[in-house]
């Protein structure tokens, strides 16, 4: 009869330590969201190498002096704002997220994208 107690106690013992669906939720809520955050930016860096990101910044860094640096920003842009401004200079009201991305803080502040 010992036995029969003490397997009695170990298995309700287990059951205090069992999940239960109500406290899994958060969890599944959890990894749904790192799931979506990690698609999201597998998806921007799909957009940044996409051939509309690409034709648009070679035609917008074509006379840059720095190409490299101007095409890496140019794509980072447009893989965000989903466009990127006519011409090799200026024209960014035809993309006002593109216009409105800054790097650096106070006086230091300056356009993101080329």
């Amino acid at each position: 009869m010992a036995t029969e107690g003490t397997s009695h106690s170990i298995q309700s013992h287990r059951h205090l330590h069992k999940p239960s669906a109500e406290a899994m939720k958060p969890i599944h809520y959890a990894l749904a969201f790192l799931f979506l955050l990690l698609a999201s930016s597998h998806l921007q860096a799909t957009m940044a190498d996409s051939a509309f990101c690409r034709s648009k910044c070679k035609v917008r860094c074509s006379k840059a002096s720095v190409m490299d640096g101007c095409l890496k920003y140019c794509s980072l842009c447009c893989a965000q704002c989903h466009c990127v401004p006519s011409g090799t200079y200026g024209h960014k009201d035809e993309c006002p997220c593109y216009r409105d991305k800054t790097t650096g803080i106070g006086k230091r502040r300056r356009p993101k994208c080329p």
